[in-house]
């Protein structure tokens, strides 16, 4: 029971924090001024109201300030709200609740009992000198009584009579029971029954004294005179609107599951309930704490739970998108595949350049598959294969196109000065040149797996949402966002590097090399990964992060291998399927010769916003075909149609 206490006194003032006393809390204790001024009532009651929940009022106030309490409390309208207890100067009076009843109703007043105890009037009126002779007083007190003297005992003034023990209390004198008796009979039976129950618990079975309580502790007897009681049952009260229910008083409710109590110095039983925020818990009353790093507060945050993991599933939408790019790709590229081994010895297929297309139609199957590792459960093996393929397909690839790019290059520069084919352009020194620059992505790789071994953890931090409801772990292979730069950054530098020879080549005519079709496909290729770093990177800190990541990963893997197939190889698939006849042999022109149509091609670009009307197309055409017609005879095995 929490409780407020109003008393009178020269001034208002709060005297100290609440109060825990003999199990009842006092939440405020204020004072009611000697000449109070006008308003002061109202602001006790606005005071009161500050512990809504504390509504038991103990008010020790004389009649006119009880009413003037009771009037504010009305002006208030808290009708109900409190539960007065008044003292005896209160009491039963009429005055304090005259015409203002229902702000009182419900009240309890204290008032000393003074009521008769007949069977004390029997008893005391049936002692005589004969049958009281143990009270060493009785004599005394009948001498008193009665106006005599007993003999030699007795008074010693002569004018008295003599007492005959005749005498009979109320009848031969005045007799009016104490006020104080029932005081006195409560007090006995109090000692009685605090000394039963002490005998009961302490010699239990034994006759008398036992030797525990020889002699009777006081301390210990204290404490059960403190248990006795004589109180009515709660059950026969009747409180606001007749109900028999014990109305509720208290400072604070009890805080909820989950909640802590918020407790201010000095006041044991006022408190503010404040929940366990974030990923706390409440771990007793007054606390609350953080939940391991792999666990999270459950629904009534009484406790903590494991956090469920997750990875990418197969059937997530995240997941279905670059499975089934992955799937056309691989059907694709198998398809291509199967065709150039079927044609191997047509002229387009040769012309191509078979060794270094086998290798870059490798890199493109390599880019497709990916995908499935990187959607699969992490593991052991899937984590050691993510390692060794997330670049090497893109190695692969970009490699052959570099070399391609680079003999191209190389083969007209050359041209340019003499008639002599540059060193390294046979498919042996190409296959060579290009498993060169793929050996150091493996041995990149190599590195990697001696200096961080491959290993699965559950990322806790990446999930970690505000809302602990929400909260995932994330298995995954430990894979760093700079261990991924440094993975795919080898692969990169090489497709920027081709890029540049794309641009460098793109003066050479289409009909003798595919300088214009690389170049189209690195450009497209070079706008994918411009577009993948911000997505990629910039989702760093999003709770989709690892779904984000590995979508944008895979479909720019996937995107960069489309491209290269669609442009580089559909074509000579559409020729070699659908137009046959177009597969045959050229003839053959010298090195001289293509050097030379590069070249004015070249001039042409430059001076073709010169001259109008095409003079210029025209004189350099003239040019190109005298220039043509006297070259030497001697040829070399390179044209758009033959390696």
């Amino acid at each position: 029971m929490c409780l407020s206490r109003v008393s009178p006194c020269s001034s208002l003032k709060i005297r100290g924090p609440p109060q825990l006393t003999g199990g009842v809390c006092i939440a405020q204790s204020l004072k009611i001024p000697r000449e109070p001024k006008p308003g002061e009532y109202d602001k006790i009651i606005k005071r009161l109201l500050e512990t809504p929940h504390a509504r038991a009022i103990i008010i020790f106030a004389n009649e006119d300030d009880i009413r003037r309490i009771l009037e504010a409390a009305k002006r208030s309208n808290q009708t109900g709200h409190f539960l007065w207890i008044g003292s005896d100067s209160w009491g039963s009076k009429i005055s304090p609740v005259y015409q203002q009843e229902e702000i009182a109703e419900g009240a309890v007043t204290i008032l000393p009992k003074r009521a008769s105890i007949d069977g004390f009037d029997r008893y005391f009126r049936s002692r005589s000198l004969a049958n009281n002779r143990r009270n060493v007083w009785f004599a005394e007190f009948w001498e008193e009584n009665f106006n005599c003297k007993l003999g030699s005992h007795g008074k010693k003034n002569s004018h008295l009579k003599k007492c005959t023990g005749l005498e009979r209390i109320g009848r031969d004198s005045t007799y009016e029971q104490e006020g104080k008796v029932q005081f006195v009979i409560d007090a006995v039976y109090s000692m009685a029954h605090a000394l039963h129950s002490m005998h009961r618990e302490f010699c239990s079975g034994y006759i008398g004294l036992c030797q525990r309580m020889k002699p009777v502790d006081g301390k210990d007897l204290l404490s059960y005179i403190r248990a006795v009681n004589f109180n009515e049952r709660v059950d026969d009260m009747q409180w606001t609107s007749r109900e028999h229910t014990q109305p509720a008083s208290v400072c604070s409710l009890p805080c909820k599951p989950g909640e802590r109590k918020k407790t201010v110095k000095g006041v044991p039983c006022c408190w503010n309930c404040e929940r366990c925020e974030g990923y706390h818990y409440q771990s007793d009353e007054l606390s609350c704490e953080l939940c391991p790093l792999d666990q999270k507060p459950n629904t009534n945050r009484t406790g903590c739970t494991l956090i469920p993991i997750i990875k990418l599933e197969w059937h997530s939408p995240w997941a279905v998108g670059p499975v089934f790019i992955a799937i056309l790709g691989i059907v694709a590229t198998t398809f291509v595949i199967v065709t150039f081994v079927r044609y191997n010895d047509t002229p387009i297929v040769r012309a191509s350049g078979r060794e270094l297309s086998y290798v870059l139609l490798t890199g493109i199957f390599l880019c497709y598959a990916i995908t499935f590792l990187m959607i699969g459960t992490p593991d052991m093996v899937v984590c050691s294969l993510r390692r060794i393929f997330l670049g090497l397909g893109m190695c692969f690839s970009y490699a052959a196109l570099l070399t391609k790019t680079n003999r191209i290059h190389r083969i007209f520069e050359q041209g340019k000065k003499s008639v002599t084919a540059p060193k390294c352009i046979s498919p042996a020194s190409q296959l060579v040149i290009t498993f060169s620059l793929i050996s150091v992505q493996l041995l990149g790789v190599f590195i990697w797996f001696i200096v961080d071994p491959p290993h699965i953890i559950v990322d806790y931090g990446e999930q970690r949402t505000p809302d602990p409801v929400n909260a995932r772990g994330v298995l995954k292979c430990d894979i760093s966002e700079l261990s991924l730069i440094c993975s795919l950054g080898y692969s990169i530098l090489l497709m920027v590097t081709c890029t540049i020879y794309a641009i460098k080549t793109r003066g050479v005519p289409e009909t003798f090399n595919e300088a214009k079709p690389i170049g189209f496909t690195m450009y497209t290729t070079c706008i994918i990964w411009l577009a993948f770093i911000p997505i990629f990177f910039g989702t760093a800190q999003s709770a989709e992060r690892m779904y984000i990541q590995t979508t944008t990963l895979t479909v720019s893997m996937s995107l960069s291998a489309s491209v290269s197939l669609g442009m580089l190889y559909m074509p000579k698939v559409y020729i070699i399927i659908f137009h046959p006849e177009q597969n045959v042999q050229k003839r053959k022109r010298s090195f001289k010769a293509v050097v030379t149509a590069a070249t004015m091609q070249s001039k042409l670009i430059q001076k073709g916003n010169d001259r109008p009307n095409g003079e210029v197309k025209t004189e350099l055409c003239e040019s190109l075909e005298t220039n043509t017609s006297s070259t030497k005879t001697t040829y070399v095995s390179y044209s758009n149609h033959a390696t």
